[in-house]
């Protein structure tokens, strides 16, 4: 998937862009503030429905308004659809093709987008939520229904939140948990098989990145324990959901990682290796998404002079210049500083101003 065209209304620092990228690498220059993370965080929206940076959706929208919109020509697959994402009094609006979707669904998987920005690190050191955020964006992608099972899900957890704080009866807690149960088994084998599939993905773009750290291992853990079934453990542990008012066994409390034999845990990585097997997380996503789906995903790359050393750098651009995909790079500083030649396929462009030039080629 490509973008050929993407315009944005009223997003962050923009009132009106406009921004026509070529098939391979598109480098954004320009200073600090000038835009070039919002193009990102514009296509990053019609993938997710939200921004890889913090602040909610009202803080996407430029200062002194009240919606935003953006919209892009999609081409996948030999096909080309127009596709637009609004954030509309406090609701969202999507439309392809001119018809207004019923759902966010069908844009999302219209536009599959991976990115790698400064907030990226947290994929290693930070909370379970982003590994699992980051695997269930791949499970969306080759089973569409996951998302019904997790509105199931949550309907279930919430309820039994709501009985453990009601005071219930062990008999009133049965027939929610029995579902509770069923669906989690479900959203359970779907990662599972996912990563699997990822797995070898995972592991070539570590070495190819992170070689000092030796062979990896990827782990998983279901969010409760797999000698038993989560049915009989959330009867167990009732009376300590109940103290803390919350259920805490269930596929919302998985999570997974990476291992490595030359490193005890993951708080021993240093700052440039946890950056540089995010990245590595990153590509290997969209290396398992066109094994998985017949084509690349857009893959956006923020602010990549500083969050990795200039070998990287050069490692990975000649990564993406390998493979057919597009790619949007963001850099203070021209693609010329990596030290080696660049490749012809680049294009150049100057962010400043909130307007975007190519620079290169003319």
């Amino acid at each position: 998937m490509r973008i050929d065209f993407l315009r944005v209304h009223h997003l962050r620092c923009f009132e009106h862009v406009e921004f026509e990228p070529g098939p391979g690498i598109n480098w954004l220059t320009g200073p600090n503030g000038s835009g070039k993370t919002t193009l990102l965080e514009a296509a990053h929206l019609l993938s997710r429905g939200r921004s890889f940076r913090g602040g909610g959706r009202t803080a996407l929208c430029r200062h002194g308004k009240a919606e935003y919109a953006v919209h892009a020509v999609v081409s996948s697959h030999h096909r080309t659809r127009k596709v637009g994402l609004a954030r509309q009094r406090d609701a969202w609006v999507a439309r392809q093709d001119g018809l207004e979707l019923p759902s966010l669904a069908p844009l999302f998987e219209s536009c599959p987008v991976v990115s790698f920005e400064p907030g990226s690190q947290a994929l290693v050191s930070g909370p379970a939520e982003e590994r699992r955020r980051f695997l269930d964006w791949c499970v969306f992608h080759v089973e569409q229904a996951s998302l019904a099972l997790w509105r199931i899900y949550r309907r279930l957890l919430r309820q039994r939140n709501v009985l453990l704080h009601d005071g219930a009866t062990d008999a009133q807690f049965e027939p929610w948990e029995h579902d509770l149960d069923r669906v989690a088994v479900q959203i359970d084998c779907l990662r599972r098989d996912c990563l699997a599939a990822m797995k070898p993905y995972l592991l070539q773009e570590m070495s190819r990145l992170v070689p000092e750290l030796g062979e990896g291992r990827v782990r998983y853990r279901s969010g409760w324990d797999d000698s038993s079934r989560l049915l009989e453990q959330l009867a167990q542990r009732r009376d300590r959901d109940r103290e803390r008012g919350y259920t805490t066994l269930g596929p919302h409390r998985g999570d997974w990682g990476l291992e490595f034999e030359q490193i005890a845990n993951r708080e021993h990585l240093s700052r440039g290796q946890a950056k540089a097997i995010a990245l590595a997380c990153v590509l290997a996503q969209a290396e398992w998404f066109v094994a998985a789906k017949g084509e690349y995903p857009l893959v956006c790359l923020d602010d990549l002079h500083s969050e990795l050393d200039p070998p990287h750098v050069a490692k990975v651009v000649e990564r993406l210049n390998s493979q057919p995909m597009q790619a949007w790079v963001t850099s203070t500083v021209e693609p010329g500083a990596m030290g080696q030649a660049v490749p012809e396929s680049v294009r150049v462009f100057h962010v400043e101003h909130t307007q975007v030039r190519r620079e290169w080629p003319p």
